[in-house]
This record gives C-alpha cells, sequence and structure tokens, in this order.
C-alpha cells in the first residue's frame, strides 16, 4: 500500500510531465503555424485583419417600409420596436392594415 508522501511524490512528477508536455505542443503548434504562415505567404497583419463577408455587409442596409401614415409621411419598417405614431393611431382604434403600403 502506498502512503501519502509517495502519491505527492507521484503527483508532483505528474505535474511536471504535463508541464513539459503543455509546452512541447505549444512548440510544435508554433512551429506548424509558421510553417503554414511561410506556405502560403502571410504574414501577422493577415491573421488579425477582418474582413467582412457578404452577409455581415448587409448590416445596416436600409428596408423598404411597410406601413405609412398618410398624414404625416411617417414609416414604418415593421422592424423594431413600433413607432409612437402608430401606437397611437392604434389605440384609437385603427388597424395597422390601414397603414400598410400597397
Amino acid at each position: 500500500m502506498t502512503n501519502l508522501k509517495d502519491l505527492l511524490a507521484q503527483r508532483a512528477d505528474i505535474e511536471k510531465r504535463i508541464e513539459a508536455a503543455t509546452r512541447q505542443e505549444r512548440v510544435d503548434a508554433v512551429a506548424k503555424v509558421k510553417s503554414l504562415m511561410s506556405e502560403y505567404g502571410l504574414s501577422v497583419s493577415d491573421l488579425s485583419a477582418r474582413r467582412r463577408s457578404k452577409a455581415s455587409g448587409s448590416r445596416g442596409a436600409k428596408v423598404a417600409a411597410k406601413y405609412r401614415n398618410a398624414a404625416t409621411g411617417d414609416s414604418w419598417s415593421g422592424r423594431g420596436l413600433r413607432p409612437n405614431w402608430l401606437k397611437a393611431a392604434l389605440s384609437a382604434g385603427k388597424k395597422l392594415e390601414d397603414f400598410a403600403v400597397k
């Protein structure tokens, strides 16, 4: 049967081996990354450059109005919170379809 002192020594040995393996894997990973960068002609700035995809390029684009107040010309795309002019009109008894853009 092993005693506490032996188990603690084993744990210390295992921790040292884990640290050595971690260091070696990091060194190997850095070498692999450097090799790939060299192979493809990449620099560090290429790694940090943000590139816009087609999906994110459409962010912030204007959307056609689905609802319009004929009296004031105010419009709403149907996205986001309802504007105050529409809330007031709906609470006054009008229907959403009354403001639909045709």
